[in-house]
């Protein structure tokens, strides 16, 4: 895609409640920006920088208002937010109203009208920002539950764009959704994308059927007919003219070589023997990293090993569990009171059930850098994901990608994404404590062969479906709904290659057409 001769305006555009960048402040006052990690901005840097991209988004602290900047080849277009913007629409909203309902009512939601006007404001606000910036017939990609109402609002106010949305958590089942007050408004606002992506297929079906149920439209398949005022559009089967918009399930992952690079250097894998030893060199350690979140389940695997203490199952100078819960949404009080609960918790199973020189629980409410958390990987000899529920999980692709010695346990939930794609796991209920346990001890006695069996099978998954490989597949299917001349290569030589297509007057995508009829024309020639 040619870029435009505007330099404040941008062919591809991603959008997220958060930058991929952190603003930080030394002790003299001056500012600066730290890259964030993550798989996003790894499998999007390449692209935005094939396609002339900015990435819009709230630059993490309230009332901070910063110009437009570059950060290692990518635009930064910061959308600034209130104090009172991130009690209402990220507090408020987004976090204790959007996030319980999608996670299937694990804690009560929360309905206020003051929340829903700041949501609508805010999306509105990314609106605005976004329209100014985007080239004619350019690309927007939105990010997840926090900008749902965006992609209909950026369609009202540029019918030019091509939008898709992806939704990194789950969507629920109709039956709860129909709960949210503000239902209609939200499918609304999501089927003003071209294409709308989740992490499972069951939850693509579930929002089809939410916008059969409440919308009354039409889908087939993964297509949906959203009825429009334009003469020119398509007609449906009942006459009417309509937008095809496509849901489906596009499931997210990791960078697989970055983590496994990392578990291959010397340094780190010292790191994972001195953490072992400084657990008391246990037979067996378990490890648990989550966000302390109530959808990770980490009440339910901490209750699990307790009692598998307790019974006498496990001994308590045999195994340790380590279970790293990262700070998360400390103002809102449910959060609170878990980390309340789940410290109380950890404090009475190492109080009744602990040895002088060795407690059964090393309790970490931190956050650790990356490659910290490989060395924990490499020390531990199960991963417990238990998630009551969860759109993907990528900590349990990391464990694996990690183990490039082919040993280890994944126990993983099936209530969590990767279940449908990491089969070799152990997969549990964790709703089901008896059988959680049970699972444990399974891994806790697997013999060698069958942990290597698993592992390389899961590695080989992982290798095979990383995240540059879904967004590709976005991106693609993103593509076919673009107007011709105003598509986007995903692909991380797309610089070059649209350098070299504009030389010869052909877009690279009519060239990769083009090659598809020869070759089509090929066999059918052999055929006759």
């Amino acid at each position: 895609m040619a870029a435009d001769t505007d330099p404040d305006r941008y062919a591809f555009v991603v959008a997220s409640n958060r930058l991929p960048v952190d603003r930080v402040v030394d002790e003299d006052g001056n500012e600066g920006w730290r890259h964030s990690p993550g798989g996003l901005v790894t499998a999007l840097e390449p692209v935005m920088r094939a396609n002339d991209g900015a990435w819009v988004g709230w630059v993490g602290q309230p009332d901070v208002e910063v110009a437009p900047f570059d950060n290692e080849g990518i635009h930064i277009v910061p959308v600034p937010l209130s104090s009172e913007d991130v009690e209402e629409y990220y507090e408020g909203f987004s976090n204790d109203t959007l996030w319980p309902l999608y996670h299937d009512v694990i804690e009560h939601p929360s309905y206020h009208r003051d929340w829903w006007n700041a949501y609508k404001r805010v999306n509105a606000r990314f609106a605005d920002q976004i329209a100014e910036i985007v080239e004619q017939d350019g690309i927007v990609w939105v990010q997840d539950y926090q900008l749902q109402l965006l992609p209909a609002m950026l369609r009202e106010r540029r019918p030019d764009l091509t939008i898709g949305f992806f939704n990194h958590i789950p969507f629920p089942p109709v039956g709860i959704y129909a709960q949210l007050p503000w239902r209609a408004q939200i499918l609304d606002g999501l089927l003003g994308a071209d294409v709308i992506g989740f992490q499972r297929q069951d939850d693509a079906s579930d929002f089809l059927r939410a916008v059969r149920h409440i919308k009354g439209y039409t889908t087939k398949g993964s297509t949906i007919d959203v009825p429009v005022d334009d003469p020119a559009a398509p007609r449906s089967r009942k006459g009417i003219t309509v937008r095809h918009v496509e849901a489906r399930h596009f499931p997210i992952s990791i960078d697989a070589e970055s983590f496994e690079a990392i578990a291959h250097r010397p340094e780190v894998q010292e790191r994972a023997r001195e953490i072992r030893e400084s657990l008391g060199n246990p037979t067996t350690v378990l490890l648990g990293v989550d966000r302390l979140d109530y959808t990770k389940g980490i009440r339910h695997r901490i209750k699990a090993f307790g009692e598998l203490v307790e019974d006498g199952r496990v001994k308590v100078e045999d195994a340790t569990l380590v279970q790293v819960a990262s700070p998360s949404r400390e103002r809102v009080d449910t959060y609170a009171a878990l980390r309340d609960e789940i410290e109380l918790t950890v404090g009475r199973i190492n109080g009744d059930l602990g040895v002088i020189g060795h407690q059964p629980i090393a309790y970490l409410h931190h956050g650790y850098p990356r490659e910290e958390m490989v060395a924990l990987y490499l020390a531990a000899d199960i991963m417990l994901v238990t998630a009551l529920r969860d759109g993907m999980n990528l900590v349990a692709k990391e464990y694996v990608a990690a183990r490039f010695d082919n040993d280890g346990v994944l126990i993983l939930s099936e209530f969590a994404g990767a279940a449908d794609e990491l089969k070799q796991a152990v997969i549990v209920n964790p709703h089901d404590i008896g059988a959680l346990k049970d699972s444990i001890q399974r891994a806790i006695e697997m013999p060698r062969r069958e942990r290597s069996t698993r592992m390389r099978a899961l590695r080989k998954r992982v290798r095979d479906n990383d995240v540059a490989r879904w967004s590709r597949s976005f991106l693609e299917a993103l593509d076919r709904h673009a107007p011709r001349g105003s598509r986007i290569d995903p692909s991380e030589d797309g610089a070059e290659r649209h350098r070299e297509a504009e030389d010869d007057g052909m877009s690279i995508f009519d060239q990769d057409a083009q090659k598809a009829r020869a070759a089509e024309d090929t066999r059918e020639a052999r055929g006759a």
